[in-house]
């Protein structure tokens, strides 16, 4: 009789270990899955692309600044590769002069800086800019004056130093002007400047690549040639890899004076204007109020397009032949305002 109780004991308890571990795995499983299930469900985290050479939810005020591009002063320029636009117009004697404008950068040394020239005070007025400069001619300073342009002058103003290496160098004083960002702040501040601004960015840029090759008109443009005359010639050369044009003065390859790495721009905008002398100085106008046609350059790639200018400090509007507003692509863009009549290669 007790054997037959132990065996009932055994079965029973044997009973009961069977019921509990599938009790387990079923209670296991369902959860793991339920995990498995919440896991899968879970929405994949949202990364937000920006673009990386402005920030357009910024109202930090651009600064701009005039950059010296005598063939002594080539090799000596720096900070242009922290600009997100580099204009460069003709000056007297067929040198050009450039104006790079920056936002949102700490640039600890730009130069070297050289005096305004009063068509440039055109392009600070339709970035609303701040304008640094190191003296001026009389015409700008005139348009200056009368226009309440807010600007920093390297005659008058603090902030400004002489790289004094390059002068023991043998290098002339007028070439060695530098400034940074800072101390354009500083001036800015103590003349009481607007630091912010309300007006949109000059041009429309896209996050993502944007493909020229099936636009209309669209030609290739591994190389693009531009001269402003015998002095100064540059010539864009693409670089596929990194999908930039590194620009070169005649032969040379500008690169900057402090990083050594080579100037680039992402995009090119270019186009002619006419130009006379205004004095005998040989001092330039140029006739940028008004339209004319010109080329976008970027990632290989050239295409036609059309500009305009209806006032001195009016936005000017590029548009593509189809009659919509250029966007261009997120880097530095380059606007080169080639006198009129001269050579343009795009191959």
């Amino acid at each position: 009789m007790k054997l037959r109780w132990g065996r009932i004991i055994s079965v029973f308890l044997v009973f009961v270990l069977l019921i509990s571990v599938g009790v387990y795995f079923i209670f296991f499983n369902k959860e793991e899955k339920l995990e498995q299930e919440e896991k899968t469900e879970e929405p994949a985290p949202i990364v937000e692309k920006k673009l990386q050479i402005l920030d357009l939810e910024s109202d930090t005020r651009p600064i701009a600044v005039m950059i010296n591009n005598h063939k002594t002063a080539q090799p000596y320029q720096t900070g242009l590769n922290d600009a997100y636009l580099v204009y460069e117009i003709v000056v007297e004697g067929g040198i050009t002069r450039m104006m790079a404008v920056f936002k949102d950068k700490d640039t600890a040394t730009i130069g070297t800086v050289r005096s305004s020239r009063h068509y440039f005070l055109d392009y600070a007025q339709e970035n609303d800019a701040i304008y640094t400069h190191f003296g001026w001619s009389p015409q700008a300073e005139s348009d200056i004056n009368n226009l309440n342009i807010d600007n920093v002058n390297g005659m008058v103003d603090s902030g400004f130093w002489r790289d004094e290496e390059l002068k023991a160098n043998g290098v002339p004083t007028e070439h060695t002007a530098y400034i940074n960002i800072e101390n354009i702040l500083k001036v800015a501040k103590k003349r009481g400047y607007e630091t912010t601004t309300t007006s949109k960015p000059l041009l429309n840029y896209s996050i993502d690549e944007i493909d020229l090759s099936t636009m209309e008109g669209a030609i290739k443009a591994d190389s693009v040639y531009i001269k402003y005359s015998d002095y100064q010639e540059n010539t864009f050369k693409y670089d596929a890899v990194n999908k930039v044009y590194n620009k070169y003065s005649g032969d040379t390859l500008r690169k900057d004076y402090v990083t050594g790495e080579p100037f680039a721009a992402k995009n090119i905008i270019t186009y002619q204007v006419n130009n006379y002398s205004m004095d005998s100085y040989g001092r330039q106008e140029i006739d940028n109020i008004g339209s004319g046609k010109g080329y976008f350059i970027s990632n290989g790639y050239a295409v036609p397009i059309t500009w305009e200018k209806k006032s001195p400090a009016g936005q000017t509007v590029y548009k593509l032949l189809n009659g919509e507003e250029l966007t261009v692509n997120d880097g530095i863009t380059y606007i080169q305002i080639q006198p009129k009549n001269k050579t343009l290669e795009i191959e």
